[in-house]
């Protein structure tokens, strides 16, 4: 089973789960919120019996929340997606598949910022930030510490040979002094049927210094490669009418990633590689003019195994209207050792927010064009287009969006893709 797949007896569960709470909740006058998307999608690919084959595939996204979150008290979350392809053909293994992204019921006091969370969730925590089917629990320990925990089944898991001797646990304490700082240590150890996958410690900062000066970072260690994984830190800082933000990160792949041979790891062909990545370099922002903003930045890339560099050089510009309303672009250039590192990148996008002045409407357009100093698979450049609409209805309760992007590639001759997307929200 698809490590994102929700099983049949996994939706019943979810459903009845919802119908038992749902009763008391609403007998007690907790309101309940639900958002629902839908979205239709229709693009072309080539499969092993067909060539151009249509896929439409069609998505719903549903979101149920019951309580008063952030409040004292019990409350419910639920949220889940189903797709399916309308044009039925062999483009996705399986026709159709759904997931559960959260189920939990949580439970929240104000007192110590209390916070307990028990079923399905998204848990981020330091160096964490992973699907689990278990407990969470976040409470200050007085004014100036900080502790959270977390313990159960890791989701990604699931598909691995069963469930049985999985389990993934881990913690956050964190000492602060109100805004100026936190400072927080880390742990998490992963097990896959009963082995040791995964064992990491991290820490992460963050400094508000004066002078409108701003720091952070973190880094992670893992303790089954013994090794550096992550070194990531960035400053933010205003001196005069100009905002910058310099900033350093490395990774090393082969201690990044899980290093257990049972975990499944997409990127396990980066981890074998010995591979290792180092790029700094920093924002401009110039603030002097209202309504615009105008700014470059530069990023320097350096890796290990082939020893190659690479710097991008860009500037951009944007100007905002009314409302929401923009409009920009961006002229950059990547140049590098390699080859495949030297080319030329521009973009210009907008966003026209209520076009004549017609109240919850929007138009948007984007557009990508690069030119390599060297072909790639005989072609020379890519185009990319998209250009999208929307419109509110019903006191901003149902918004629908139309969208068609198209692509010219060394991967694609031509690339048409067009989406709808029908968003839905309705209390009780």
């Amino acid at each position: 089973m698809n490590r994102w797949r929700l099983t049949s007896i996994g939706c019943a569960l979810c459903v009845t789960a919802t119908l038992l709470l749902a009763p008391p909740l609403l007998a007690a006058a907790t309101p309940i919120d639900i958002q629902s998307s839908t979205i239709l999608r229709f693009f072309q690919r080539d499969t092993l019996n067909k060539t151009d084959d249509n896929v439409a595939p069609v998505y719903e996204y549903l979101q149920i929340d019951t309580g008063h979150a952030n409040n004292k008290g019990l409350s419910f979350h639920f949220y889940g997606w189903g797709r399916t392809d309308l044009a039925d053909g062999d483009y996705y293994q399986d026709n159709s598949t759904a997931e559960l992204l959260y189920g939990y019921l949580e439970y929240t006091r104000p007192f110590s910022n209390l916070n307990l969370r028990l079923g399905r969730q998204q848990v981020v925590a330091g160096i964490a930030n992973d699907s689990i089917d278990g407990l969470s629990l976040f409470s200050d320990l007085g004014p100036n510490f900080s502790l959270s925990a977390y313990g159960g089944l890791p989701v990604a898991l699931s598909s691995q040979q069963g469930r049985s001797g999985d389990h993934i646990y881990g913690g956050r304490f964190s000492h602060h002094l109100g805004s100026r700082y936190d400072l927080g240590l880390s742990y998490q150890q992963l097990s896959n049927d009963g082995d040791k996958e995964d064992q990491q410690w991290g820490i992460d900062t963050a400094f508000a210094l004066p002078g409108g000066v701003n720091f952070s970072g973190r880094s992670s260690y893992n303790l089954e490669s013994d090794g550096w994984g992550e070194h990531f830190y960035e400053l933010q800082a205003r001196l005069g009418d100009f905002s910058l933000r310099p900033f350093f990160e490395k990774y090393d792949y082969r201690d990044y990633f899980a290093s257990g041979t049972k975990t499944p790891n997409p990127f396990a062909i980066l981890t074998q590689s010995n591979e290792g990545l180092t790029a700094y370099g920093t924002d401009i922002l110039w603030n002097k003019l209202a309504n615009w903003d105008i700014g470059a930045k530069i990023k320097h890339f350096a890796y290990r195994v082939n020893d190659d560099t690479a710097t991008y050089y860009a500037g951009f510009l944007t100007w905002h209207g009314k409302e929401l309303t923009q409009v920009g672009g961006e002229l950059g250039t990547m140049q590098g050792d390699a080859v495949k590192n030297n080319y030329l990148l521009s973009r210009l996008f907008f966003y026209w927010d209520r076009p004549g002045e017609r109240q919850g409407s929007f138009i948007s357009g984007d557009l990508l064009y690069a030119l390599y100093d060297e072909d790639i698979y005989g072609e020379d450049s890519s185009f990319f287009a998209s250009l999208g609409a929307g419109q509110r209805f019903l006191k901003d309760r149902l918004e629908l969006k139309l969208s068609g992007d198209y692509s010219v590639d060394p991967n694609f001759d031509s690339d048409v893709r067009g989406m709808l997307t029908m968003n839905y929200r309705f209390g009780l």
